[in-house]
């Protein structure tokens, strides 16, 4: 299985930016059967859960909620994440992750340990 994060890049506070999360080697068919996450990590500190998908529900931190927006393309094994209205602090480096099991699929409960497979992050920078 494998997860690989695209797009990233620089924005201007207030502005937009558009993620993308493929996953191969594992089916999404029935979506309750997985749970896609974006964390994001600012340097010395730890992951953080900001946005979660599982079978048709989503749930966001606090910090992005009604800003950023997870969803799934029809059919397909591609998570995006629109990140919009962008702040200094959504600065980081978004990973996504997966696991295969819906459990504990929330912004609140969702712990890094609880991910197996990984991508390799891309970096949000806020430019001035």
């Amino acid at each position: 299985v494998r997860v690989a994060e695209y797009g990233g890049g620089s924005a201007q506070s207030g502005g937009s930016l558009r993620l993308s999360c493929v996953v191969s080697g594992y089916r999404l068919g029935s979506s309750n059967t997985y749970c896609v996450a974006w964390f994001r990590q600012v340097l010395g500190k730890e992951r953080e859960p900001v946005a979660m998908f599982s079978n048709h529900n989503t749930d966001y931190a606090n910090s992005v909620n009604g800003r950023f927006a997870i969803s799934r393309d029809n059919g397909a094994s591609t998570h995006h994440l629109q990140m919009d209205a962008l702040k200094p602090d959504d600065t980081g480096t978004y990973f996504c992750a997966l696991k295969t099991s819906p459990w504990r699929c929330t912004a609140s409960a969702a712990r890094t340990a609880d991910f197996v497979y990984w991508g390799q992050g891309t970096k949000v920078t806020m430019s001035a």
